[in-house]
């Protein structure tokens, strides 16, 4: 129904990514919950300034709360319990400047936070794990953090975050991520997973899976104003959208994350979307030598959409893009809700949406399971497979060719998008248990 510019958001993307990439922020994690005082520890490289980093800053919500000398960063801020917008920036002795963002949630609440595996994940191994901790009954702080398997302690860490990946046979397994106080207590955070059985719904054994994909940073959101559908950064009253993560309801896992889309001009479209696989992959699979992506071949799209506002939704899309070697691969599947209940795929020759002819019913007030199936062949053409949407599986087989790209361009990502309809009516979604599978 609208066209697309996903090469406008995949150079758009890098060259925002890129600005950022002189600030590496070791503590604390885009998206984490974390106790007060807050650690941050970080890096500044001057890439345009052969004398180096004059200094570094925090900013909390737009104001600048502190500054060292030099290119290194290691300081504690005390933050009241809340969410906040933080800049770690990096000033060089040249006038210039760069800086990574970092939201985070403050507590004060005694926990384990996992952001991931998402609790009853299916995943392939090795399995992710990557949580914090907090302690309010100990001021001394945490000393170390573990994951049990079935009872059996499988990796230590010191401090108060863990980020590791264990090798698991395919089963399902009772896990817990817990943490040991300074003072001789503990807390801990159950998460059972299964491992193995296609990651997910589909993509074969031997698939890798990104799990939680809600949860995880580098997300970033697009305006797309009709009729030509470019996006816009700084977009005005036309469409306006906002995201919030690690939502607890509604949510399946207790890390949801909010999407909302408004405005006033109407039929006009937010797009997110999260770049995987690539120099600016927000995963660390930066495929540097380029010898993964031109491997992979399968590709499950899995995750639970939940909106109370489904009756004034235009249209929800679901996509994988993948660019190699001057070839373009949208993915693009949409559910028409007020465009007429029925699921479309993205041609990316005639870079228009085609009608699958099958039914799209989400249910309003709950939690909807979509599958998205998709194979890239040899010739690189695009072959639809299937949709499953809460049980109900439609198999489509539709061959499309490939589009076009620049081939500087390396990477897949992930977009999630909100489509407005006549009147622009605001609404919000939230998303969970959001996997790709590919291999």
């Amino acid at each position: 129904m609208k066209r697309l510019c996903y090469q406008c958001v995949f150079l758009m993307l890098a060259l925002a990514i890129s600005a950022f990439a002189d600030v590496t922020v070791g503590s604390p994690w885009v998206g984490s919950t974390v106790g007060s005082p807050v650690h941050y520890t970080a890096t500044g490289t001057a890439n345009n300034c052969n004398r180096g980093v004059a200094s570094m800053g925090i900013y909390v919500n737009n104001v600048l709360k502190y500054t060292s000398n030099g290119s290194n960063l290691d300081t504690e801020l005390s933050l009241d319990p809340g969410t906040y917008d933080t800049t770690v920036e990096e000033w060089d002795q040249c006038g210039g400047a760069s800086y990574t963002h970092v939201s985070i949630t403050v507590t004060n609440q005694t926990g384990v936070w996992v952001m991931t595996p998402a609790l009853n994940g299916q995943l392939q191994s090795p399995v992710g794990y990557k949580a914090t901790s907090n302690t309010s009954k100990c001021d001394k702080g945490v000393a170390s953090m573990g994951v049990y398997v079935n009872n059996v302690l499988k990796y230590t860490t010191q401090g108060n975050s863990l980020d590791t990946s264990l090798s698991l046979d395919d089963g399902t397994y009772n896990t817990v991520v817990e943490e040991w106080d300074k003072c001789g207590g503990a807390s801990y955070t159950p998460v059972q997973i299964t491992v193995g059985g296609g990651g997910g719904g589909g993509g074969g054994g031997n698939g890798k899976t990104f799990t939680s994909i809600q949860g995880s940073k580098g997300w970033v959101g697009y305006g797309e104003y009709p009729p030509n559908y470019q996006i816009c950064t700084d977009c005005g009253p036309g469409v306006t959208w906002s995201m919030g993560q690690h939502v607890k309801t509604p949510s399946k896992s207790g890390n949801s994350t909010k999407f909302a889309i408004g405005g006033n001009k109407p039929y006009s479209d937010v797009l997110f979307t999260n770049h995987l696989i690539g120099s600016q992959s927000s995963q660390g699979v930066y495929d540097k030598d380029h010898t993964l992506l031109t491997t992979l071949h399968n590709f499950t799209y899995d995750a639970y959409f939940y909106t109370t506002q489904l009756p004034v939704v235009q249209v929800l899309e679901f996509d994988i893009s993948m660019y190699f070697n001057g070839h373009g691969l949208i993915f693009g599947t949409q559910c028409r809700v007020q465009g007429g209940h029925m699921w479309d795929v993205w041609n990316n020759v005639k870079k228009h949406w085609e009608s699958t002819g099958k039914p799209c019913n989400p249910v309003n007030s709950d939690w909807n399971h979509v599958i998205i199936q998709v194979q890239r062949e040899s010739d690189n053409s695009l072959l639809y497979q299937s949709i499953t949407l809460n049980g109900t599986k439609y198999t489509l087989n539709s061959k499309y060719a490939p589009g076009t790209a620049n081939k500087s361009w390396w990477g897949l990502t992930v977009n999630y998008q909100l489509d407005g309809n006549i009147n622009q009516a605001d609404y919000t979604t939230y998303l969970d248990d959001f996997n790709l599978t590919y291999q």
